[in-house]
């Protein structure tokens, strides 16, 4: 029987990872894999994360399961990190889940049960998990415009008019905060006209936040999912705390669906609940706990804000010196466009053969479509990078 189990093609930040580490060149960069790096290359525990497992770890007195969709404490506290105070709880239904992976194929999941039929809506360039698990579940998909490739921009007239065919009852997917792989995000007035184009044709919004707190600030990066949940009768989204809390090896995740009225919240809290029971029963929660209890405790709270604002600036620090260091090496304007971005990511707009030769020729490691991690660079490492860059643009 096993034989007969198909070849699955390794994915490719996995085997990405592994050429690095197989590596030999003591100079070797890595620009590829989405973690948090600080000036000497470690991705450390936060302090507040420490402090609360401290606790945890003394006060718990039991590893007994919790709920199929874990605890409504963890539910409510990042639902109002998410949505803000005095959002509509009692339209809001939730299950945490294994990181936000978890929430991801949750809410989806809980599309296909609820129209099979309904195409979803991603943006081009997405993050590649997203049409990997919708070829998955065989969920219709069609692309929106979004990157504009010339300028490395985001490409505002494309973006409402290819949203503008959608449905009713259609998903759209967007990336809350710091798009990955572009790290271009929709200005307030493009989700102001983002939120009129939804509610005219009925399609349904699907906000994943994997990054709030890395791109402006927590309340800022969220306020265009705040906005949808205000104009919008249903919102879906799927929620990480791997990055903004350093949990990744936690999976921390939480998939929300805001319903259009308060009676549906029960069938569809419960219909998480049951998918939950389907795919691993019981979420993890170490995390949630840690999470839960810094969002409560004003202490814990202020200096994991403190934290979260510092690997931010570190972020937006590291990408304003690469973009100028880019165009001192290059001699153009090229890469001018990194410097609007924000948050973890970006892309260099690289041919595949290029990124080739950065790995091949200089120890340098992104992913296939030029997108690099610049939590990754350090202050050595950005000259380094910059010149190689050049180089293989240059070259062709």
């Amino acid at each position: 029987m096993l034989s007969a189990v198909p070849a699955r093609e390794v994915d490719a930040i996995i085997r990405l990872m592994g050429a690095f580490r197989d590596d030999p060149r003591p100079d070797k960069i890595d620009l590829g894999v989405g973690v948090w790096r600080d000036a000497l290359g470690r991705t450390p525990v936060m302090r507040a994360v420490r402090a609360a497992e401290r606790r945890l770890v003394e006060a718990q007195t039991t590893k007994t399961y919790t709920a199929l969709a874990g605890e409504p404490a963890f539910h409510a506290a990042l639902a109002r990190l998410l949505l803000g105070e005095g959002h509509a709880a009692d339209r809001l239904a939730a299950a945490a889940t294994p990181g936000g992976t978890g929430a991801v194929r949750q809410i989806l999941e809980l599309v296909r049960l609820a129209d099979p039929g309904a195409t979803v809506w991603i943006s081009d360039p997405t993050w590649p998990n997203h049409p990997a698990i919708l070829a998955t579940l065989g969920l219709p998909t069609r692309t929106y415009r979004y990157l504009d490739r010339a300028s490395g921009g985001l490409d505002r007239e494309g973006f409402l008019a290819d949203l503008g065919r959608a449905r009713r009852g259609d998903v759209v997917l967007l990336h809350g905060a710091c798009h990955n792989p572009s790290g271009i995000d929709p200005d307030p007035g493009l989700w102001e006209e983002l939120a009129a184009v939804l509610l005219a044709t009925g399609a349904v919004p699907f906000v994943d936040m994997a990054y709030q707190g890395f791109g402006a600030g927590l309340d800022a990066d969220a306020a265009g999912l705040r906005l949808l949940a205000r104009r919008l009768p249903e919102v879906l989204v799927a929620a990480s705390c791997s990055k903004n809390f350093g949990l990744y090896r936690e999976r921390v995740g939480l998939a929300l669906a805001l319903c259009a009225e308060a009676a549906t919240r029960g069938r569809v809290a419960a219909t998480l609940a049951w998918l939950n029971r389907q795919n691993f029963a019981f979420p993890p929660d170490h995390g949630a706990r840690v999470v839960t209890d810094i969002l409560a405790d004003p202490v814990l709270r202020a200096d994991w804000e403190d934290e979260l604002a510092a690997m931010r600036a570190g972020m937006d620090a590291n990408r304003r010196a690469f973009a100028l260091a880019l165009r001192e090496a290059s001699r153009s304007d090229r890469f001018g466009h990194l410097a609007a971005g924000r948050g973890m990511f970006a892309l260099l707009g690289l041919a595949p053969a290029e990124v080739e030769g950065l790995r091949a020729r200089h120890a340098i490691y992104m992913v296939g479509d030029s997108r690099v991690n610049i939590a990754g660079l350090t202050a050595a490492t950005i000259p380094v990078v910059a010149s190689a860059v050049a180089r293989v643009a240059a070259e062709g």
